[in-house]
This record gives C-alpha cells, structure tokens and sequence, in this order.
C-alpha cells in the first residue's frame, strides 16, 4: 500500500480538538461508502472478516482516497463464520463477541457493528462509550446496556437517512443487524455514493491545516478508550 497522509483517527480529532468544527455529513458518507465496499470486498471474494474496523484503521489522504488498512488479524471465514473472540480492538467489538454466554461464532455483522460505532465517534467527535475501568464494565455497558446511537442535538444535526444507517449498524441483536449486502442499498449509502463531492479539495485543505499546525499526520496504534 502507498503512504497515506493519515488517518480518520488523528484527522476527526484534528478536526474537533483543534480546529472546533465538524466533519460534513457529506465528508463522512465517502468514508462510510469506502469502508462498506472494502469491507464487502473481503468478505464475498477473499472469504474474510477484518476484525479490526475502527477510525485509526481508515486512511486517508490528500487526493481524497480513502483506505482500509491493518489485516493482521483478519480471519478466514469458514461456512461465512469466524471462532477467534480475542482478536481486536475491545473498545469496537460487537456484544457477541465479548459475552462469554455465547458460545457460537461470529460473522460480518460484528464489523457492522464496529463500523456503527465508529462512525458515532467520527459523527460526534467523542467516543459513545464512557472509560470502562474493568473488562467487567464493558461486559455490563455493552451487553446488558443499551446500545449507542446517533441523534441530533443542539451541536449537530444529521440527515435521517444518516440517523438510521448508524443505528441500524448498532443493532443489538446480530440476527437483525443487516449484512454488507443489506447496508449498500440503505439510502444513506446509495446517496452518498452518487454525491458530487470534491473530497480531494476537502481532505487535502485539512491536511495543510494539520500539517501547519504541526500535527502529527501519521498512524499509530491507538489506544483503548
């Protein structure tokens, strides 16, 4: 893979943290686009699960591509099912994956799930979930809790077709969480697909900025919340 600029990561808090705006919901549709593609890439022709879908793992750069990265625990599918529960980032995983009550495997849908969380971080320049400081905390918030979801506020306000693509990403239940094929007809990527975005423009403006700024452009491995 070619150098990217940086990531979605250190980008969307670049962005919140230091310049106190918002990333367009037009801006945010591409990445989503993007990720939905390479994610359905994965699955339906090499047979594999990423395992790993979070912001600091979606690059980006300044001609406006947008790349998912960091296969190094991305398993194979077998019968469209993955049996590892210890591999990923703990902060992004699914409720299946992290509730010992369950014993069967996993499939796509925990990095639909992942996905949903990571755009609510990218959406609202926060993380949804407060600091767990226990395995125990996490267990409790994310498989007996509520899930997260998007919704306007005061600050921010999104499209509906944005609301309920992200909320239908954080469904609980994975039987009823929708698979990659489901997500590329949902409205909100089907519009954001065919947007006239000038993403190079913008992507290339805010890495001049960061760079000016003396930001650090470049990946690192992030750490838990």
């Amino acid at each position: 893979m070619e150098l990217m600029d940086t990531s979605l990561d250190k980008f969307y808090k670049f962005i919140y943290e230091r310049l106190r705006q918002r990333i367009p919901e037009v801006i945010i549709g591409k990445v989503t686009v993007a990720t939905v593609k390479a994610l359905n890439y994965l699955k339906e022709e090499l047979k594999i699960i990423h395992r790993d879908v979070k912001p600091s793992n979606i690059l980006l750069d300044r001609r406006g591509a947008i790349k998912l990265c960091d296969f190094g625990i991305s398993g194979q599918l077998v019968d469209s099912i993955a049996k590892t529960r210890d591999a990923g980032c703990r902060p992004y995983m699914a409720p299946e994956r992290i509730d010992p009550q369950r014993a069967r495997g996993y499939d796509v849908r925990s990095d639909v799930w992942s996905l949903g969380i990571t755009l609510v971080e990218v959406a609202t320049g926060k993380f949804p979930y407060p600091r767990w400081n226990s395995v125990f905390e996490q267990l409790c918030q994310v498989v007996q809790g509520p899930p997260p979801q998007l919704s306007n506020s005061s600050s921010a306000v999104f499209s509906t077709e944005f609301i309920d693509f992200v909320n239908t990403c954080l469904i609980k239940e994975e039987n009823d969480r929708p698979k990659y094929g489901a997500l590329l007809q949902h409205k909100f990527i089907v519009n954001s697909d065919e947007e006239d975005v000038d993403i190079g423009k913008y992507m290339s403006e805010m890495i001049d900025t960061m760079h000016s700024a003396g930001h650090s452009m470049f990946t690192t491995n992030q750490a838990e919340p």
